[in-house]
């Protein structure tokens, strides 16, 4: 079968579109024929060896959209289910193999081309917004990296959940529209973030700030979160380490709070059967949508990688196998 594989860290040229075998399933594992897969920020990351040791050759990607192939005895999945699956060893291929705690159906009005934009961003988003962030209706939220794929997510999950306030970061300006179109009330620059969130909450803070870019982002958001209020830290696209210190929590009763979906998926999988179903629906029902940016071929998945670190895009980028 075509996979893109690679076997050493680097650039987005070290991607290498090329035959391998055919993985086999074990017991409780299903095969998957793949239609689409997204490309997330974390396969940045791996590619160039910001996520620890390099297992190679390995192939990248968290989420596949596409049909069973191949089932074990007794399972709960045939042979035809079409299934959205965070599948082990990588998604970039032509099949994978996933275990089936974290493979879910979809229904046949759901496209694969929409249901390959949802696994990751969207059950992130939502155990974000409703399990970690525990955010309430009445509360003035700041999510930042708004015009990606999980600040997409989040900000039309918050405003289907009728969230008061939502105020969303960007890089650039040019991407306003774009988060103010998802259900944001309000899109700064991280330069003025800090000013802007005190002057929409009459200098009382957000309740609840998600963060997955770290750095000076992180302590400049504890400079506008409210008393009581809770920042969630959930990554760092900015490739450096955010710091707060204990007195910015303490005497304020602020928290701040840590999430990881892989760290999920790996130690805790059967709590995302029940918030795949409720996206599936949102989705199905078109209650929420993820903007397409651009599909790519499996054997362009570097120019995919290249689109997505120059940050030029609204919404997930895909590749079609």
């Amino acid at each position: 079968m075509k996979a893109v594989i690679q076997n050493e860290f680097g650039d987005a040229n070290v991607l290498l579109y090329t035959d391998i075998d055919m993985p086999k399933i074990a017991e409780n594992e299903v095969l998957i024929k793949t239609a689409y897969t997204s490309v997330n920020y974390a396969d940045i990351k791996q590619r160039l060896g910001n996520k620890g040791k390099g297992d190679f050759p390995f192939i990248l990607g968290l989420d596949v959209a596409g049909t069973i192939e191949e089932v074990s005895a007794h399972s709960s999945f045939s042979k035809g289910d079409r299934v959205i699956a965070f599948p082990k060893g990588g998604s970039y291929a032509e099949y994978v193999v996933a275990n089936e705690q974290l493979v879910f159906k979809i229904p046949d009005s759901l496209s694969f081309e929409q249901a390959s934009s949802m696994p990751t961003v969207s059950i992130l988003s939502y155990m974000l917004l409703h399990e970690i962030g525990q955010v309430q209706k009445t509360d003035a939220i700041v999510i930042h990296s708004a015009a990606g794929g999980v600040g997409s997510m989040l900000v039309q999950l918050a405003k289907l959940a009728g969230v008061q306030k939502i105020i969303g970061t960007v890089g650039s300006l040019d991407k306003a529209n774009y988060v103010r179109k998802l259900g944001a009330d309000a899109v700064c620059t991280y330069e003025t973030f800090t000013e802007q969130v005190l002057k929409e909450t009459n200098n009382q803070g957000a309740n609840v700030i998600f963060d997955s870019v770290a750095g000076d982002v992180t302590s400049k958001s504890i400079e506008c979160l409210a008393l009581y209020g809770t920042l969630v830290q959930f990554g760092n696209s900015s490739g450096k380490a955010g710091t707060f210190k204990t007195s910015d929590v303490h005497s304020s009763c602020r928290n701040i709070k840590g999430f990881s979906l892989g760290t999920m998926r790996k130690h805790n999988p059967g709590r995302l059967a029940p918030v795949a179903e409720k996206v599936i629906e949102l989705f199905d029902s078109k209650q929420v949508t993820l903007p397409i940016a651009q599909v790519f071929h499996l054997k362009e998945a570097a120019e995919a990688h290249k689109l997505i670190e120059s940050r030029n895009y609204e919404g997930k980028v895909l590749i079609k196998v």
